[in-house]
């Protein structure tokens, strides 16, 4: 038998714990890399999130992580500034 219940909070945890373990999320300047700076627009904090928002920052993330793999310092600031209720 399967388990199709979806346990979110135990799997984010883990993954959170291993980026942490791992530092994947932390910066690395390398003063001998050019810049590179990349923005895409941010969410409208008044609008739902829909696939037109999956396809920008599809591309943004994509394109970001091309310049990195290039040899880059790559600036990439993307957040979500706040919830929709």
């Amino acid at each position: 038998m399967v388990n199709t219940e979806y346990n979110f909070q135990k799997i984010e945890q883990k993954w959170q714990e291993r980026w942490e373990k791992d530092k994947i999320f932390e910066v690395k300047e390398d003063t001998n890399k050019e810049k590179y700076y990349v923005l895409e627009m941010y969410p409208y904090p008044s609008a739902e999130l829909h696939m037109g928002h999956l396809r920008n920052y599809s591309i943004g993330d994509s394109f970001a992580r091309y310049k990195r793999m290039s040899g880059y310092n790559v600036l990439y600031p993307m957040g979500y500034d706040c919830v929709s209720q």
